[in-house]
């Protein structure tokens, strides 16, 4: 079969040495397969007896049909907020410890890559968030989110107290350390570990999560991912809130800003090798079950 891609991508987690071995070996496959190679500019020096060309991670996706991720969820979401607008597909292969999204070993590289690049693979299709400040009626700040959009209190003891609405309808107001908004790829991510439910990674919602609300009845709620959700503070005093967008840290936003957050409208496309199985990922993940019921 004809290969569907000729030019491929690679970026890898520029803070660790340990993906050099995979990184090379990735790149040596790819160039003796004949395939075009470039490599993002922060993993470039893993390849040191290359002379690989390179581009930044923010135009990498401008000159390639494919992009591979090397490290894990955290290297991933990079690459997908990078490459989102190019709309190539993207891979991953895990070298980190979780990674729900990465979902290659680097003992499985060869032969399942070679499938991929053959045609054999599921794509899945994944929407990001996107948060802006508004400070003044004016933008002031806007950044995209793979998994979730937090507010959190920042550089207080004390709780903030938050109005959430949908859609310009008010939905409640709350004390608590903060709110998650997530996507179906997040809630296995931050909205987990703060009690917020499992998404299926299809469905078009998205989850609210309070982060330690003062009232215990207060809970998270799944809506729908068509909504345009505002939030805003109705403190006394100043204080200010942090803004997370995965891991991208929007620090100093004041009690006066609203953040509007939406789905954006240009999904990232993931490529998954064949046979690609959501809950049996769950359960290698979660532990949930040593039982094969197959």
């Amino acid at each position: 079969m004809q290969t569907l891609f000729k030019t491929i991508g690679i970026i890898g987690k520029p803070s660790d040495p340990g993906i050099a071995e995979t990184l090379i070996g990735l790149y040596d496959y790819l160039t003796q397969h004949q395939y075009t190679v470039y490599v993002a500019e922060d993993s470039v020096k893993f390849i040191k007896n290359y002379s690989a060309d390179s581009y930044s991670i923010e135009t990498l996706g401008q000159h390639c049909d494919l992009v591979i991720a090397v490290g894990g969820d955290g290297t991933f979401l990079a690459a997908a907020r990078a490459i989102v607008e190019d709309a190539i597909p993207l891979i991953g292969i895990n070298l980190g410890r979780v990674g729900f999204l990465v979902d290659i070993s680097p003992n499985e590289l060869p032969a399942k890559l070679h499938r991929i690049l053959q045609g054999h693979y599921t794509e899945e299709k994944r929407y990001l968030l996107r948060a802006k400040i508004i400070r003044d009626s004016q933008v002031i700040h806007e950044e995209t989110a793979v998994n979730e959009v937090a507010i959190h209190r920042w550089v207080t003891p004390s709780m903030i107290e938050i109005v959430t609405k949908i859609d310009n309808i008010f939905l409640n107001s709350q004390r608590s350390d903060g709110l998650i908004i997530s996507t179906p790829t997040g809630s296995t991510a931050y909205s987990l570990s703060a009690g917020g439910p499992i998404l299926y990674p299809s469905l078009n919602a998205l989850v609210l999560v309070p982060l330690n609300p003062h009232t215990l009845s207060n809970r998270p709620i799944v809506i729908h991912d068509s909504a345009e959700v505002e939030i805003s503070f109705c403190q006394t005093k100043q204080i200010n809130a942090l803004v997370t967008c995965d891991h991208i840290e929007i620090p100093d936003v004041l009690i006066s800003d609203k953040i509007l957050i939406k789905k954006d409208p240009i999904p990232i496309r993931i490529l998954h090798p064949e046979g690609h199985d959501f809950f049996q990922i769950l359960r290698n993940k979660l532990n949930w079950s040593s039982i094969n019921h197959s």
